[in-house]
């Protein structure tokens, strides 16, 4: 798989050719996820479609979910999957950790299962851009199915849409797409580049989950105390949460000076420097104004100081 200018701080799609067949005949379309629950590396969904008639390659080719395949096996099946290009064809949207903490920590509530929901609706709405003749979808619950189903059946009237618990084990065509999204998160996992320069190769941060304990290892010895983890952490999650408030500086804001120095002296944290202390400025009121460059830990996040509300 090939995913072209891929830059592990945003998301990004990646695609197969359309087959003629699937703008001429009538298809079905599955959906599935990989990553929902790791601490580590991006949620990918997946789309696979196929024209009806060619539902039986589907069985043909041996589809499962691709929690019960090795990795060599979902390679494999993958494999197989693109030497059918004339029927078959995939869709797959890799949502960077970044953006899914940050979307998670809106001030407007929005989470994980609003956000897979709307992942799948976009990647219907890609496939009928592409001139797909979508007829048929199926699609791997996330929260409520019948919820679920109806609000996918709001956005797009006039498709038959399917929504059920264990669909990649019950529909081929989820099966497909299941193997689609791991590949994908597998090789973006296995191939990631640090943009902070962290000196991790391989597999040495294990499955990303957090009671792995090469995970746990990672996170424990890459955090930095004063800005986090890396942008392959998802800082939302419970787990990098509990290690920021155990390990990371303090922040110490204006207006809770007295509860920040009566929290420290109950944790014996009585010399610990506030983070606020390493931004004090020694210029003098005679001194020019001068406008420093941002971090790139900001930049990176779109973030940007503001003095008022």
């Amino acid at each position: 798989m090939d995913l072209g200018d891929f830059d592990n701080r945003n998301n990004h799609r990646v695609e197969s050719f359309v087959p003629l067949t699937a703008k001429d005949e009538q298809c079905c379309l599955g959906i599935d996820e990989a990553g929902r629950g790791p601490v580590l590396g991006p949620m990918v969904y997946g789309a696979c479609y196929c024209p009806l008639s060619s539902k039986d390659l589907l069985t043909t080719i041996g589809f499962a979910d691709s929690k019960t395949l090795s990795e060599e096996q979902r390679d494999e099946l993958f494999s197989k999957l693109n030497a059918a290009s004339d029927s078959l064809g995939w869709i797959v949207n890799i949502l960077s950790p970044n953006y899914i903490s940050n979307s998670m920590l809106r001030r407007s509530k929005y989470n994980l299962n609003q956000l897979s929901h709307d992942t799948a609706a976009g990647l219907i709405e890609r496939a009928l851009e592409q001139g797909i003749n979508i007829k048929e979808v199926y699609v791997d619950t996330v929260g409520d199915p019948a919820f679920y189903e109806n609000k996918l059946k709001s956005i797009f009237p006039h498709l038959e849409i399917t929504v059920s618990k264990k669909a990649d084990s019950l529909y081929p065509i989820v099966s497909a797409a299941s193997i689609c999204a791991k590949v994908t998160r597998d090789k973006v996992v296995r191939e990631w580049k640090f943009i902070e320069d962290l000196s991790w190769e391989g597999n040495e941060y294990g499955s990303g989950y957090p009671g792995d304990p090469k995970t746990k290892n990672f996170l424990t010895a890459s955090i930095d105390t004063v800005f986090g983890f890396s942008q392959f952490v998802r800082f939302g999650w419970s787990t990098a949460v509990v290690m920021l408030d155990k390990s990371s500086v303090p922040v110490c804001w204006d207006d809770d000076d007295a509860v920040v120095k009566e929290n420290k002296a109950k944790d014996g944290l009585k010399n610990v420097p506030a983070i606020t202390s390493f931004f004090q400025s020694s210029r003098s009121e005679s001194s020019p104004t001068i406008v420093p460059l941002s971090h790139r830990y900001f930049t990176d996040r779109c973030l940007k100081q503001v003095s008022g509300l």
